[in-house]
């Protein structure tokens, strides 16, 4: 075949398998994707191809692989209302139908033309669907689902505080902030009228040299980090550090739940218990279990590959931080109050998900981002990336897994990175960040699976909607009534007014990812940009101008003065408050005007102190200033005529 017929079979495989072959950069480029990213690509999502050659016949085995199947492997019942079930390859034989709900009813019907009547729509839940057209038989995951994720029935014009707990520090606290800390926060939120503290991930990290303490990359989706412990007796206050020391504070949970008893085998769950024994494995056979012996490294554990006092302690930690945190919100709720949580789009490689279900993710590939002004090279965030098809074949349980595990103990769930519910940036192994493409998901599936456990756990649903957003997520959140974002800092525009936050979007001035706002306005984060190689010295002239122009204009639409950061503050916050928006969001530090953000994407801790860094000041010490009280009671006023801003 000719060159050019190579390429036109490879992309017609591409696009067979929802890859992408030409995409818009971060840069509004036009980008064609070259063949051996999409080769490489293709073969991780399953194509038996090696080489451009085999494009064509890799896309006729994976029609002739479709056109054999009964029924879709997972399909959605919107509102409970089944869909016409298309037996597409039947052969005119005798066909049946089988549908067994989550509790155990079943209903059938057989015939040339089968049709279900069940008369009503189904009970929302998970379902199943089993096949029959003569000898050949298949099985659908059917997901019934509510259209709407769940809001209250009176909701208020809400606003609430996001901090990150390990950073918070008081008078009592030892190496990182705790259960403890977090009360302090919250009923200091829920005294001036408040309703909602939101905190980055609180889900597992490695702690132990080398640390790694992301909260966006996690040991797992489905357990909680034991350093939020509140440590009762065996607590014991440290002195303030300027860098949050992670082996320290692990250090201190593994001392206090020494003298813990394990949990009753019977209250352990097969994955905690699954979960215990990994971690177990890795005190004996080193972190990253790729590099395990075969039988252990395809989730084959022996008892002499377990670390029995490790096991013990993973046990007792993560049966104590549920218990501790569901008490927390207990507590909280009965104040008032919701905690807002953050769903991580992905999870560490060397971790337990990774492993537990290792067929379900692209070992060769990372997620990242493509070139935008932010990162001209592109961005890798060092996790793989699940396979769509793979995730339909059990109806995207881990996913579900993952979102319940979060939205049962939150008011409130962020989605990090909503546009994973629709496509990925594919980067393959070895190749450089600006050589990924995008891979399409099933997103009215997992929009369904979002929907549906926000309903069974009353918990609301943000999406993280920010950057680079295609227009079928623009259209989904609506219609799914999952609130955007709004941050202030992306709308600054010196060429029109600046925006007001919508209905449909939660506000606030900037995020965990972003300069805070007095970093914002006096251009800190160009500076640590080009400190630390982030920004070229001739770019960031370019930026510092545009910036200036940016701030200017968000001043002079507040009617503030850019000397006087504390009262621009405070205009920006009572425009957010009285707008539309359903919750007005602060980032904590924000309050005291702190320059110095918590996380500078694309460095790491090894460069500057990403996550590590605690609040300057003690907390009770900073919720007692004049300044702060005054910013959130701008905010309870203006949300609510009896300036109670609960949900």
């Amino acid at each position: 075949m000719q060159r050019r017929e190579l390429l036109t079979a490879l992309h017609q495989l591409a696009d067979f398998m929802g890859v992408a072959t030409r995409y818009q950069d971060g840069l509004d480029r036009e980008v064609t994707v070259e063949p051996e990213t999409l080769v490489a690509v293709c073969a991780a999502l399953g194509a038996p191809l090696a080489t451009i050659g085999d494009s064509a016949s890799a896309l006729r085995s994976l029609r002739s692989d479709l056109a054999a199947q009964l029924i879709a492997p997972t399909i959605v019942a919107w509102d409970g209302v089944l869909p016409a079930i298309d037996l597409g390859a039947a052969d005119g034989s005798a066909h049946r139908i089988d549908l067994t709900l989550e509790d155990g009813t079943t209903l059938s019907a057989e015939g040339p033309n089968p049709f279900l009547d069940v008369g009503q729509p189904l009970p929302l839940g998970y379902h199943r669907v089993d096949v029959q057209s003569g000898s050949r038989a298949d099985t659908a995951n059917l997901i019934a689902a509510p259209r709407h994720s769940w809001h209250p029935p009176h909701p208020n014009r809400g606003w609430g505080v996001a901090a990150h707990l390990a950073a918070l520090r008081s008078s009592r606290s030892r190496s990182v902030g705790d259960l403890a800390d977090l009360q302090l926060l919250a009923d200091w939120v829920v005294s001036h009228g408040g309703g909602l503290v939101s905190v980055l991930p609180l889900l597992p990290t490695f702690n132990e040299p080398p640390a790694e303490p992301s909260p966006y990359s996690p040991v797992s989706r489905l357990f909680w980090s034991e350093l939020i412990l509140d440590l009762g007796t065996a607590h014991r206050p440290q002195s303030t550090t300027d860098r949050l020391r992670l082996d320290m504070a692990d250090a201190e949970v593994r001392a206090a739940l020494r003298e813990f008893n394990a949990p009753d085998p019977s209250t352990v769950s097969d994955e905690l218990a699954r979960y215990a024994q990994f971690r177990a494995a890795q005190k004996k056979l080193g972190r990253d279990w790729r590099t395990w012996p075969t039988r252990a490294r395809l989730g084959i554990l022996g008892g002499d590959d377990i670390d029995r006092d490790e096991e013990r302690f993973q046990l007792v930690a993560q049966t104590e931080t549920l218990r501790q945190l569901a008490g927390f919100g207990k507590r909280f709720e009965s104040a008032g109050g919701s905690l807002g949580l953050d769903l991580a789009v992905g999870v560490h490689p060397e971790g337990y998900d990774a492993w537990s279900r290792a067929e379900l993710f692209a070992p060769t590939m990372s997620v990242g981002a493509p070139p935008d002004a932010g990162f001209p090279s592109g961005q890798s965030w060092g996790f793989q990336p699940i396979l769509p098809q793979r995730s339909r074949l059990d109806g995207h349980a881990y996913f579900a897994s993952c979102v319940a595990h979060q939205a049962a103990l939150a008011g409130v769930l962020r989605i990090d990175h909503v546009m994973a519910m629709s496509r990925l940036y594919w980067i393959p192994e070895h190749m450089d960040q600006a050589s990924g493409t995008y891979v399409d998901y099933p997103s009215e599936e997992l929009f369904a699976v979002l929907c549906l456990e926000s309903h069974r756990h009353r918990c609301e649903l943000i999406g993280e909607n920010l950057g680079t957003v295609p227009a079928d997520i623009e259209e989904a959140l609506p219609r799914h009534r999952i609130w955007g974002m709004y941050v202030t800092e992306f709308s600054a525009d010196p060429t029109r007014p600046l925006e007001v936050p919508t209905t449909e979007q939660v506000a606030m001035i900037d995020t965990h990812d972003t300069p805070t706002f007095t970093g914002w306005l006096g251009g800190h984060d160009i500076d640590e940009r080009v400190r630390l190689g982030l920004t070229s010295q001739s770019d960031a002239v370019q930026e510092r101008a545009h910036r200036q122009e940016a701030v200017r204009s968000i001043a002079d639409d507040l009617g503030g003065d850019l000397d006087h950061p504390d009262a621009l503050l405070s205009l920006a916050l009572e425009r957010l408050a009285a707008s539309p928006s359903p919750l007005v969001m602060v980032w904590l530090e924000d309050l005291w005007l702190e320059a110095t953000s918590v996380n500078v994407p694309g460095s790491n801790s090894s460069q500057r102190s990403n996550w590590l860094r605690p609040i300057s000041g003690l907390l009770e010490d900073r919720l007692r200033q004049p300044e702060v009280n005054k910013h959130v009671e701008i905010l309870a006023t203006a949300r609510d005529l009896d300036g109670r801003g609960r949900r």
